[in-house]
C-alpha cells in the first residue's frame, strides 16, 4: 500500500513538472511566430505576436483548424486576442464558426463585404450572440500589437462600395442582389516586425492587384508571401512577384478540383528562385522572426 502511494506521488510530481515546463515554454518569448495551418482546401493562419497577444486570419473550410490551434496555442489559453476574416467564402469562414464557439474572441476584423450564405449569417449571429466586437477596415488603415505593425492594404473603399448589395424591383418585390467577386474584396495584410515582412494576401488575385500593386514598401522586399487563391491560376503575376520580390512563398492547399495550384504560378516562384512551400506536402509551417532574423521552423508533414 505505501509503494503505491509512493507511486501515486511519484507520477503527480512528473506530471506538475511536466505542465510547469509546458507552462513555461508557453511564455511569451519576445519574438514573432507564424503558423500557417493545414486546413485542407482553404486558409487559416495562427499568429502569436512577441508581448503574447494573438491572432487567427481565416479559419479554413472546417474544423481542422481547431488541431492547429491545439498544437501551437499554449495549453491553459482559450481566447484568441483578434480574428481576422478575409472574406466570407467557407474554405475561409467555416472553421471559425466552431473557433468563436470554443474560444473567447476580442476583436473580429474585416472588410464591410457580405454574401447570403448560410455559413456566413451563422457567423454573423454568433458574433451578435456573444457581443464580441467588430472592426470594418479598408486599405490604409492599420492595426498595431506591441512592436508589431499590420496595414491593409486593400479592398479600397472604392471597391467595398462597389461591391455593396443593390436593390433592384421583381414583380413588385425588391430584393438585395450582390455585385462582384468577393474575392475581389478579399483583405491583404501586410504585417511588419522590425524589418520582417509577411504578406497575407486571402483570395486577392490578379483581378484586382494592379489596383494596389505599386504602393511603396519599407525595403525592397516582403520575407513571407502567403500565395494568393490557393495558388490558382489567377493568383500572381510576374509584376506581383517583382513588386514583392518574396523569400519564401507559401501555398495553403489541399485535395481540389480546382488544380491548386496552377502550373503557371509554381513555374513564375520557380523561374524567380523563390522557395515554395505548401501546407498539402508540408503540414503545418511555422515562421519566426526576432525582428531582424527569421526562420522556418516547422515544415513537416504530421
Amino acid at each position: 500500500m505505501f509503494s503505491l502511494k509512493i507511486g501515486y506521488f511519484i507520477c503527480g510530481c512528473i506530471t506538475g513538472l511536466v505542465l510547469l515546463f509546458n507552462f513555461l515554454m508557453s511564455l511569451p518569448d519576445g519574438k514573432l511566430h507564424i503558423f500557417f495551418c493545414s486546413v485542407g482546401q482553404g486558409d487559416a493562419v495562427y499568429i502569436r505576436f512577441p508581448d503574447g497577444r494573438d491572432m487567427l486570419i481565416d479559419g479554413g473550410p472546417n474544423d481542422a483548424v481547431l488541431s492547429c490551434l491545439g498544437h501551437h496555442m499554449p495549453f491553459w489559453d482559450r481566447s484568441i486576442d483578434i480574428v481576422a476574416l478575409t472574406h466570407p467564402e467557407n474554405d475561409h469562414l467555416q472553421g471559425l464558426l466552431t473557433v468563436v464557439e470554443r474560444y473567447h474572441i476580442g476583436l473580429l476584423v474585416r472588410s464591410d463585404v457580405h454574401n447570403d450564405s448560410e455559413g456566413f449569417t451563422r457567423l454573423l449571429k454568433l458574433l451578435k450572440d456573444r457581443a464580441i466586437r467588430e472592426r470594418f477596415v479598408a486599405a490604409g488603415e492599420q492595426i498595431d500589437v506591441g512592436g508589431l505593425r499590420m496595414v491593409v492594404m486593400w479592398p479600397s473603399l472604392d471597391q467595398i462600395a462597389s461591391m455593396k448589395p443593390r436593390m433592384v424591383s421583381d414583380d413588385s418585390s425588391v430584393l438585395g442582389v450582390s455585385t462582384g467577386n468577393l474575392n475581389d474584396g478579399s483583405l491583404v495584410l501586410w504585417m511588419r516586425y522590425g524589418v520582417f515582412d509577411a504578406w497575407f494576401s486571402g483570395d486577392a488575385d490578379t483581378h484586382v492587384e494592379s489596383k494596389y500593386r505599386g504602393s511603396r514598401l519599407a525595403d525592397s522586399t516582403v520575407e513571407v508571401l502567403k500565395v494568393p487563391h490557393h495558388g490558382s491560376k489567377s493568383g500572381i503575376s510576374l509584376e506581383y512577384l517583382d513588386w514583392l520580390k518574396p523569400q519564401l512563398a507559401i501555398i495553403s492547399v489541399g485535395r481540389n478540383m480546382y488544380g491548386h495550384p496552377s502550373k503557371e504560378v509554381l513555374s513564375l516562384l520557380a523561374d524567380k528562385s523563390i522557395r515554395l512551400l505548401r501546407t498539402d506536402m508540408h503540414g503545418d509551417i511555422e515562421i519566426i522572426s526576432d525582428g531582424m532574423r527569421w526562420d522556418v521552423i516547422g515544415a513537416v508533414k504530421q
